[in-house]
Parts: structure tokens; sequence; C-alpha cells
């Protein structure tokens, strides 16, 4: 099966092509965000050609301008880093330069105009037949960057990496990048080429370096950011303060002149030089690391490691004010890592990655956190798995394909990923430490650890990746009144913003089923499943946020056209206020015909199902009969969430679930579709349960359906009854009577 593309498209008729030409002819593209179309233009030649989406990030590149073709042989078309002329590499800085004739001077001129123009404008080039864009921070880490191996491979993937931190830096409503990455994807060195790239055309700024730790962060300094930095040709380096390998600071600036007697008696004069007067320097980890300080970049490194006490969503909300000037943002932040286990740092990565999604924007068009979120994944940049033009070998082909090594390269990588993970099956941990080294997927990248979970992980993993490559498992909408008629029939509105999530709709004759008895509607298909609740009863709170409503639907056996044991309906959302959540619960129950167990330390829900004629819909606690229940529990019914008892037998009845019906199973795979809800059963915890409101409720609909389990059983008790009948002892040669 081939790999089928989906890391960016190109969209088509953004701009009407006559008025398109028209100001490319203008030259009137500004380089920036373009509310118009909601596009970032990269572009800093005034015209844009391609327009592409990375990660639902819109960006205009520029038009295509002479692109540089190494042979006219298509094959023969890659990146190739060209050589530094020898003439120009004998100079090792400007005063060299200074000392050298004119006519030396004028035959060079045009090379190093051209070199900066490729480090502003971009780059050109004829790839594999195709002219190929890349921007001038990517050509500055090719061409001019010394990484661990000499010089960088081109890679596609980098190049998209590229594009999409241009379009972050030059959108002014951004502060930079959240990068999801795999192991060994390069972007310690892509973020030091950024860092050096910068600073040595930015003056009065200052660039930092945090990592999981300060000696991580130092070593970043010292061995990839000072190396790219001494290594830069004589053109684009400025004078340099202190030591030429610093272990805390590099310094752009002019050297303290020291006056000697020699210079004051010979009137020597020295010349005006001008320097950046620009730093790069690195901090020890810390939530208050470069406080009240401004930077223009920061390259944030292991930001998914950070662990205790250290925490990575403390210290982005006091860095993110270094990089604003007011509600001007004046730096930006290149921040990129694999993520830990979930409580090893992963968690606060995990929430600053979703806190990123460019989708999700507040009325000043900003993400949560403010950074743009990208997930690379590992197939695209795996070492090892590219060919000669930098494109991943997905697929191993009927032709040979060669590396940009020179080496065949035998097996596609999802071929070889798929090895690796078979191997590890029997190693949940080592096999998660793999997923989160070598991501395919969001959810593979914040894999968690199995020893300290209360559920099988490994059997929720199995049905979230299955979900994943079945894709489309669930359907998206809302539920209406029918003519907008309150309490009369509901229909199901497939929608893409809906709150609801289903994976089945039950046929005609079995919608809307209702039974009323006494004036008091009751549901027509509790025979067939029920619903678990997890409310709550405040619109609002302090902060803004709150937990989320939370609404599971399950079917159980039964002899119905319904597929039994099955999980049909997610809804985890907090409506702007508790009224619309009640009504979206009630018409849920209405349109399956089913009761819902919910939970009534927040009787809120439940008072307005009475009131509404539903008491019928609410069921009573399951382990108590009638007369031991309380009078509110016999009004309005439910189920406390306080009782031990309840706890753990909440927790049981998920742990059993999992056990029957997800993952792999002998008859095949689960039909567990709702991942959000898997995704919360894989983190739970007992002992905290109040942020898991998909797991409150999705077990409260599993205690419903199995409602006879929890029966009490009321105790024999056998009292000895005489019935007048002598009893005798027979041990001896004479039977006697017993007393």
């Amino acid at each position: 099966m081939s790999y089928e593309q989906t890391l960016w498209k190109e969209l088509e008729n953004v701009v009407n092509p006559t008025y398109l030409k028209k100001q490319n002819k203008l030259k009137r593209w500004d380089y920036g965000y373009n509310e118009d179309y909601d596009f970032i233009v990269i572009s800093k030649t005034g015209q844009i050609g391609q327009i592409i989406e990375i990660q639902n990030l819109r960006i205009a590149l520029p038009a295509v301008d002479q692109p540089f073709k190494r042979s006219e042989k298509q094959k023969e078309q890659y990146w190739e880093k060209q050589t530094y002329p020898k003439a120009l590499s004998k100079i090792k800085s400007r005063f060299d330069w200074d000392e050298y004739p004119n006519d030396f001077k004028e035959e060079w001129y045009d090379y190093i105009d051209n070199e900066f123009k490729k480090r502003d404008e971009g780059h050109w080039f004829y790839n594999n037949g195709n002219p190929t864009y890349i921007t001038g921070t990517h050509y500055m880490y090719l061409q001019w960057s010394k990484i661990d191996v000499g010089a960088a491979d081109y890679r596609e993937a980098n190049r998209l990496f590229f594009i999409f931190w241009e379009a972050c830096k030059a959108d002014n409503r951004c502060y930079g990048m959240c990068y999801l990455k795999n192991r060994r994807s390069g972007f310690s060195f892509m973020s030091s080429a950024e860092l050096v790239n910068q600073a040595t055309i930015s003056s009065d700024a200052r660039f930092g370096i945090l990592s999981k730790t300060g000696a991580d962060a130092k070593k970043m300094f010292t061995d990839k950011v000072v190396p790219i930095s001494v290594n830069y040709p004589f053109f684009f380096k400025p004078i340099q303060d202190g030591m030429d390998r610093p272990k805390t600071e590099l310094a752009y600036r002019v050297p303290a002149s020291k006056l000697t007697r020699r210079k004051l008696e010979t009137n020597e004069q020295l010349k005006e030089l001008q320097g950046l007067d620009t730093t790069i320097d690195w901090k020890n980890t810390g939530d208050n690391s470069y406080d009240g300080e401004k930077l223009k970049i920061l390259a944030h490194d292991e930001s998914g490691k950070w662990e205790r006490p250290d925490n990575i969503l403390n210290n982005w909300r006091v860095t993110k004010t270094t990089l604003r000037l007011g509600r001007r943002i004046v730096g930006k932040c290149m921040m990129g890592s694999t993520s830990n286990a979930l409580d090893k740092g992963g968690n606060n990565f995990k929430k600053l990655y979703y806190n990123s999604d460019v989708t999700k924007r507040n009325r000043n068009g900003q993400t949560s956190s403010g950074l743009y979120s990208l997930f690379i994944p590992m197939e695209w940049n795996y070492e090892g798995f590219m060919d000669t033009f930098g494109s991943p070998v997905f697929t191993k082909g009927k032709n040979r394909i060669y590396g940009v090594d020179g080496i065949e390269v035998t097996i596609g990588v999802i071929e070889h990923w798929e090895n690796e993970v078979d191997g590890l099956r029997n190693d949940q941990d080592s096999l998660n430490e793999y997923y989160r080294q070598f991501p395919r997927t969001e959810a593979h990248a914040f894999r968690d650890e199995t020893k300290d979970s209360l559920f099988n992980l490994t059997r929720i993993y199995e049905q979230i990746d299955y979900n994943q490559e079945m894709n489309n498992t669930t359907t998206q909408g809302s539920f209406i009144w029918e003519n907008g008629i309150k309490d009369t029939k509901v229909k199901f509105v497939p929608n893409k913003d809906g709150r609801f999530k289903i994976s089945w709709v039950p046929p005609k004759n079995l919608q809307n089923r209702v039974i009323i008895k006494n004036g008091i509607k009751h549901p027509g298909n509790d025979h067939i499943g029920a619903f678990g609740l997890d409310s709550y009863d405040i619109s609002g709170t302090v902060d803004g946020k709150g937990s989320n409503g939370s609404l599971h639907g399950l079917t159980k056996f039964s002899m119905e056209d319904a597929p039994p044991n099955h999980f049909f309906l997610e809804y985890i959302c907090r409506p702007q206020t508790a009224e619309i959540f009640f009504e979206d619960v009630l018409m849920a129950m209405v349109f399956y015909g089913m009761p819902v167990l919910a939970e009534n330390n927040k009787p809120r829900f439940l008072y307005y199902l009475k009131r509404r004629g539903y008491r019928g819909y609410s069921m009573n606690r399951p382990d108590k009969v009638w007369n031991k229940l309380s009078p509110t529990e016999k009004e309005i019914g439910g189920i406390p969430n306080t009782s031990e008892d309840i706890k753990q037998a909440h927790a049981a009845a998920i742990e059993s679930y999992i056990e029957e019906h997800v993952g792999q199973l002998e008859e095949g795979m689960g039909d567990m579709y709702h991942q959000k809800t898997l995704e919360d059963w894989a983190g739970f915890n007992i002992n905290n349960r109040t942020k898991y409101d998909a797991s409150i409720s999705s077990g409260l609909a599993i205690m419903a359906c199995n409602k006879n389990r929890y029966v009490p059983v009321a105790k024999r008790q056998v009292k000895s009854m005489y019935l007048g009948i002598k009893k005798y002892d027979n041990s001896g040669y004479i039977s006697k009577i017993n007393k």
C-alpha cells in the first residue's frame, strides 16, 4: 500500500489570478500577515506564488525566481553545498579584507552581495526537476552552518519546518513555534543556526538558550552555537569581543581599546569601529529564566523534558513577557522537543502544544499560548531513509533508491518502523518509549508509562492506534428538536462544529421511543442501553475554565438492532451556560430513548429533568433498594460520588470493560472509537478523579448497563426451631437421651 502524503497541501484560487498578476507586477505583497486573504506572506520580493497550508497555517511563498540548476539531467538535480572560493577562504576577518587591493575586492563584491540576497530572500533551485524554494534561514543552515557531521543534509521535512518558522516570524500575532519532533531530527542544530544567523545581522539585541537542564543549554551553546559562528565566512562575521570560543556569552560588539603610552606619543589614530552590541547566552533551567529581560529569539530546546520542580508552563508564562513590549511582539521563541512520559514533564508540554493550535484563536487573533504548533511525523525525518533529493523513502519500490550518503535504501521507513514496533510488543514501556522518540502521530508522541496506570494501557493504546488507522470512526454533530419545538421529537444533524461524537445511530423504529406512566416520561429503550453523566451546576467560573460536562452512551446485549457493549456517544464540552448543556443531554436521551445514571452531588441537571417531566429518565442508584434511598434520591435519582465503595465499583467497571471490549481481542479489534475517552482512561487517577470527566461519565454508563451486578443481596437469617423430637447419643452400649 502506498503512503499518502498529508504533511502539506497546495491551496488553489485563493487570490483571483488577474489580481494576483497585477499585484505581483507592482510588487505590492507585504511581508507578514495578510488579513484580507488570511495567509502569511513570507516573500520579501513583493511577489508571491504558490500558497500552501502546513498544519492549518496558510502561507504564501515567493514567486519563482530563476532557480539554480545543478545539471540539465533531472536525476542529477538536487541540493549541493557550493564550494567556498579559495581566494576568499584565506580571509579570516573584515580587518584582513581591508588590507586587500580594491581590484581584488571588486572581483568578489557580486558574489558577496548575492550571498546576502540569498540570506535575506531565500533561494530557488531545481530538485528532481521541480523548482524548489528554501528560506534564507534554511539556506544559511545548509550552506554556511557547520554541524557535527560537517554540512547538513537537505531534507524536505526541514524545508517545511523552516517555511513554517518563517511564517511564525512574519506573523505579528505569533510568539513563535512549538515543534513536536522525533529524535535526531536536527532541531538543536537548526535552532542554533538560526540564533547565529539572526544575531549576526541584529543590533542591540539579545538571544537566549534554554534546555531541560542548565548543562544541556551550555552544551548547546558551546558545541553548536559557537562552532557555527566561528566557521562563518568573514563577510557574515561581525566584530566579536572576548574569546573566539566562549563558554557563557557570545558577544558581537567592539572590544574595549586600551589607551597606551605609545599611542599617545605617536598620536596614532584608531579606526572608528562599529559593533552590533548583540549577545547570545544561555541560562540555567528554571521558571524565572530570563525574567525581566528582552529577547529577540529564544531557542527553547527539550521543552518536553522539564521535570519537577521545573515546569515548562510556568517558564513560558514568564518567558513570553521577554518577547513583547506592551502589545507589540518584538521577539520569537523557537521551541522544540520530543516528549517525556506525562508525569516527567510530558503532560505540561502536551498542554502547551495543544494550546498552540492555530485553528483556536482568541479575539486578538492569538492562540492560547501565543505559539503555533507543528508536528512532523517521524517517517518524514528519519535518518537513513532520505533519498538523493531529500525526500523520505516511505515504501520501497521496484527501482533502486540511494540515500544522500550514496548507500542503497533497501527498505521503506514505514516497514522499518513497524518492524521495530512488532519487536517491542511484549515490552509495553519500551514500546511507549519508542513511540515517544519516533512518533508517527501526536498520540504516539504523548504515550505514557504503564507502571502507574490503573487500567490496561496496552489494550487502550492498541485501540487508539487502530482508531487512527481506521480514521473517521465517529461522526460529529448536534441534536435539535424537530421544528424547534421542545419535548417533541429529536433529530441528529451532522455538523463539524457539533458538540457530540457518535458511532451508532439507531434505526428509525428505535428513535424517540418514549413511554408515559402517570404523566411522567420514561425511556422506551432502557433494555438496549444507558447513559452516564458527569454534570456541572455553575455556568461560569472565576478563572473562566472549569471542568467539562461529560456524557457517554453505551449499549448492552439485547435482541434489538444495536451493536452490543458499544460506546456509541461521546460528549465532552462546557457550553456557555449550564442550561445549554442540560438541553443537549436531554435531547440525546430522548433521541436514543435511554435513561441516565448521573452523579447527584451536582443535582441541578436532575432537578431540570424533573421539572420537564423526565424524572423517569433518571436512574436510581443501583446499589440500594428503594426503601433505603434518601428522600432526595427518591425525588431526583442519581448516585453519590463520595462513597469509597462507589469509587471502587466505578473504577472496577471501567477496568472490566477495557479487558473485555478494548484493544486486540480473540475475535478481533474492539469497537471503542472515542479517542478522548481512551486517552482519559489512560491517565485516570482514582485518588484525583475530578479532572477525568470522560472517565467519570463513561464509568457510570458501564454501571448503568450492568446495574444488576450492584443490587444488594439480602442476608438470610436462620433460626433454630424445636420440633419436639428427642435426640439420642448412641456412642456407648446403651443409648442415652441428649439433654
